[in-house]
């Protein structure tokens, strides 16, 4: 089986962004990018299915500007990814809009053999979870989103698995290609040996053209801005839990007007 995955590279959790000079979008000097928790997750799967399915083979793929997009995809290779591809999007605003992410995907998709197509659910800086979607419209493949134990039926080919939806679990079957959003594989995503990661620094890295065509963005962000400082935390003295609870009870009604 061709299987595909698409990872994002978005900030460390740990790193201390800066409002960019534009306003728009955070300033990237000194950012360090890593892969969206949700694509660890489908690079998990992805590895899991290629040692399922003898002779199957796992391509990562990643659009948005360079040298961001290559730390995620050398990543995917210490992990065990055997192919990497690199949509440079050098403009900041395509990078921010999912939907033209998805449209350098599908074409680099376009000249890539791909059975199946994964995508974490959605990435962990702008949560917008269109890319899946929009990648399965552009490709003219069935796509499903919120997807959990996902598994390869050798006998029926077929790929199972299970979504939750308004209604509860719900169990799927689906023909390849198509394109999986997913949220869980079946084990928590692998960390690299330090032999792969010194490896995978000298990895071919292929390189695609973003897609001919109008390149204004379908949607712009209009302001980028921290959250607040937080304040100080209150410590609470007690001697029993109870003691605890009245002091915070008292605490919310008295000072932060909570209760009534």
């Amino acid at each position: 089986m061709e299987i595909v995955v698409c990872v994002k590279p978005i900030p460390e959790a740990e790193t201390r962004l800066r409002v960019g000079a534009d306003g728009t979008t955070f300033d990237a000097e000194g950012v360090k990018f890593v892969l969206a928790g949700y694509d660890e997750s489908a690079v998990e799967q992805a590895l899991l299915l290629k040692e399922a399915i003898p002779g199957s083979r796992v391509h990562v793929i990643s659009a948005g500007p360079s040298p961001r997009t290559d730390e995620v995809l050398r990543a995917s290779v210490a992990l065990g990814c055997d192919l990497a591809t690199c949509v440079d999007l050098s403009s900041a605003n395509s990078a921010a809009d999912p939907i033209a992410i998805a449209r350098a995907l599908a074409s680099a998709l376009a000249t890539v053999p791909h059975d199946l197509v994964l995508c974490g659910k959605q990435a962990g800086d702008d949560e917008a979870g269109l890319v899946a979607p929009a990648l399965g419209e552009l490709l003219g493949v069935p796509d499903f989103g919120y997807v959990v134990d996902l598994r390869w039926d050798a006998a029926r080919k077929l790929l199972k698995f299970q979504r939750w939806g308004e209604s509860g679990l719900e169990l799927w079957e689906a023909p390849t290609p198509c394109v999986i959003g997913l949220q869980q594989a079946w084990n928590d995503p692998r960390t690299a040996k330090l032999p792969a990661i010194l490896k995978s620094r000298k990895a071919p890295i292929a390189r695609a053209a973003p897609p001919a065509g109008p390149t204004s963005p379908s949607s712009r962000p209009e302001r980028f801005e921290l959250p607040p400082p937080r304040l100080g935390a209150r410590l609470i003295e007690y001697k029993t839990p109870q003691e605890a609870a009245e002091k915070l009870v008292k605490l919310l009604r008295e000072e932060a007007k909570v209760f009534p």
